[in-house]
């Protein structure tokens, strides 16, 4: 996740506020706030987690971000970050539409679906791939919503959501993705990267 979290740094400009949403242990919040001077807070919903982020002296609450982003105020931060989390909610639209409330802005990293080796496993062994970016087995995995970067794109788009920016990341690079380049950055990118709001 290193190279994602650079490229999600990279996004942010310095000293702005962020919330990031399921910042388990706390890496991505440590990054910001030693590399560009960011206010960070987390919601992180596993106590453990919460508990190596309190022992570090970040400010993370304990809770589950798809019943608790009410209890944040509307533009309350200027940045809400969900990194590989959204396709593990039961509601992944009211998600992003609470980030785009309590955040100016939101930036949402998927595992994507759509990624050549993904496709292949699928279509020459007939199994639910697992790979670097979707370790788990289709019985114990957290994701109960597939996306790939093309269907968050036009997810997007249906729902009038402005996107920004978005990063595809592969093993060897980051490149931008554009309306003109979807299909190819779709098929090549392990994870994509959204800059939204």
């Amino acid at each position: 996740m290193k190279k994602e979290f650079k490229a999600i740094a990279d996004l942010l400009p310095k000293n702005v506020t962020v919330l990031d949403v399921g910042c388990g242990d706390g890496s991505l919040m440590n990054l910001l706030i030693k590399e560009k001077k960011i206010k960070v807070r987390g919601l992180e919903i596993k106590e453990e987690h919460v508990t190596k982020c309190i022992s570090k002296g970040l400010s993370v609450i304990e809770g589950d971000a798809e019943t608790e982003l009410n209890q944040f105020p509307n533009q309350s931060f200027d940045f809400v970050i969900l990194s590989q989390t959204l396709q593990a909610f039961y509601n992944p639209e009211k998600v992003l539409k609470d980030l785009l409330r309590v955040g100016k802005y939101a930036i949402v990293s998927i595992p994507n679906f759509g990624y050549w080796k993904v496709r292949t496993n699928l279509l020459f062994f007939g199994k639910m791939p697992v790979t670097k970016t979707l370790p788990n087995t289709w019985y114990n995995t957290p994701n109960l919503h597939m996306c790939t970067i093309k269907d968050l794109f036009n997810f997007c788009s249906d729902k009038k959501i402005k996107i920004n920016k978005i990063i595809g990341l592969n093993e060897n690079k980051t490149s931008e993705i554009k309306k003109s380049n979807l299909e190819i950055k779709n098929l090549f990118s392990k994870i994509g990267i959204f800059w939204l709001g």
